[in-house]
């Protein structure tokens, strides 16, 4: 991964935005809440040589906005995780190819009451009037956002099917996560406080796929080939396990 930064640029942009506003490098110091020492680091270029909260805290007392790009491999993260995002959503097709009795819509839009969003895959059930959101997550960045997210979701659920025609009996919820090392850690640090919220597993939901007549909310691993290989395929995800000799929910393995 390789972060790119012009030191010398951006040294030269701060400097002439400092000229412009009549301010001295005690003055924008002060504004910003560093030593003096450090605007002239900066102006200098010399931004490998300081912590990066004073450089942007210099920025906002100039009313300037930092964006840090990080690449990888020669592409940015964005078309990365969009990439890992279009690997799960055909993945997520291919199931549904498989199970005739479902109706599944991919990107969902909604506008409801000014709330705003897009549900990754809204599938249906007619015969047991089941509608199931699916939540696709590449990365586990926040749970208190995922929670949050999940929740808006289910609230309008039922008038986002109404509005399709659709009248469910009862609403169910599947997160699926990308099965990477780093989304296993962030998950095991959360694992109780998860497996409370969302109790059912990738192999609960293969079932209950066949017979959907009860509600689930379920939190599965999801291994995905982003070449589009076959073998990724979400039924078939890794289930969030115990440890031998612990309570229930306690860490993904």
């Amino acid at each position: 991964m390789l972060l790119r930064v012009d030191d010398q640029s951006f040294g030269r942009q701060m400097l002439a935005l400092r000229i412009r506003l009549g301010w001295r490098q005690e003055d924008l110091a002060a504004r910003a809440g560093v030593a003096r020492w450090i605007v002239g680091m900066i102006e200098r270029g010399r931004l490998g040589e300081i912590p990066f909260d004073p450089v942007r805290r210099v920025a906002r007392a100039l009313e300037v906005r930092i964006d840090i790009v990080a690449r990888w491999r020669g592409g940015d993260f964005g078309r990365l995780l969009n990439a890992g995002h279009a690997a799960m959503h055909e993945s997520m097709a291919r199931v549904f190819a498989t199970l005739p009795d479902w109706v599944a819509e991919p990107e969902v839009s909604f506008s409801i009451f000014g709330e705003r969003g897009v549900i990754d895959v809204l599938a249906w059930h007619p015969l047991r009037r089941a509608l199931l959101i699916i939540e696709l997550k590449t990365e586990f960045v926040d749970i208190n956002d995922l929670m949050g997210t999940i929740d808006r979701r289910r609230r309008l659920a039922a008038q986002i099917a109404l509005e399709r025609g659709w009248d469910p009996l009862t609403i169910s919820v599947w997160v699926v996560v990308a099965d990477t090392r780093t989304n296993r850690r962030h998950l095991a640090r959360h694992a109780t406080v998860l497996r409370s919220k969302f109790p059912d597993d990738g192999r609960t939901v293969r079932a209950w796929l066949q017979d959907p007549s009860r509600r689930i909310d379920a939190l599965g691993f999801l291994p995905v080939d982003r070449r589009g290989d076959r073998s990724a395929h979400p039924v078939t995800a890794k289930r969030v396990r115990r440890r031998p000799g612990s309570g229930r929910g306690t860490s993904p393995s």
